[in-house]
């Protein structure tokens, strides 16, 4: 026997959400971080890997996950990719990825998520709210976003209330991350 396993494999739930109109809540910026959002131009690809890891492995995120340098910076390095890291308290908070697509006039919200420190600590909507901002910025007529059953329990709520609604649902198996 080699010593490696079968990677596990976990069934999910898949829900994609649109938004077609500018939401016109307002989500004030919470007051207990001193916060800063910041625009990661040609992120590093460490610095990349460690906040995929750090806000994705408790959801399972694979899509990244096993991609060589060369092959991830092909994709987090394209033109259309805008990845934004919020900080808080000079710390790493989360991040969020967008993918324009201006042909189709969609703008994708690939990424969003805050790291286990700062989740369930008053920065989830306000986080969200900057990054539907941002997406709506590069002006398409949609955005889009999915989530699933492994993601936080409260995401598919909170994407509705801020103003995403459900189009399609798939299910989906994903490979556990250990």
């Amino acid at each position: 026997m080699s010593g490696t396993t079968k990677p596990r494999i976990l069934r999910t739930r898949v829900t994609h959400l649109e938004m077609t109109e500018r939401p016109t809540l307002s989500i004030p910026t919470p007051v207990a971080f001193k916060l800063a959002l910041m625009r990661a131009t040609k992120i590093s690809l460490p610095f990349y890997r460690f906040l995929y890891e750090q806000v994705g492995k408790p959801h399972h995120w694979s899509v990244h996950r096993h991609l060589n340098d060369r092959d991830l910076a092909a994709i987090v390095h394209r033109a259309n990719v805008d990845i934004h890291v919020l900080y808080a308290d000079g710390s790493p908070a989360g991040f969020f990825e967008l993918v324009l697509d201006e042909r189709e006039g969609v703008t994708e919200i690939l990424y969003f998520g805050l790291v286990p420190e700062f989740q369930g600590r008053g920065l989830a909507k306000f986080f969200l709210n900057e990054a539907i901002a941002t997406a709506w910025m590069s002006g398409p007529q949609k955005i889009i976003i999915e989530t699933n059953t492994l993601d936080s329990p409260r995401a598919l709520q909170m994407y509705q209330q801020m103003g995403f609604k459900p189009v399609s649902f798939a299910e989906a198996e994903i490979e556990a991350w250990n």
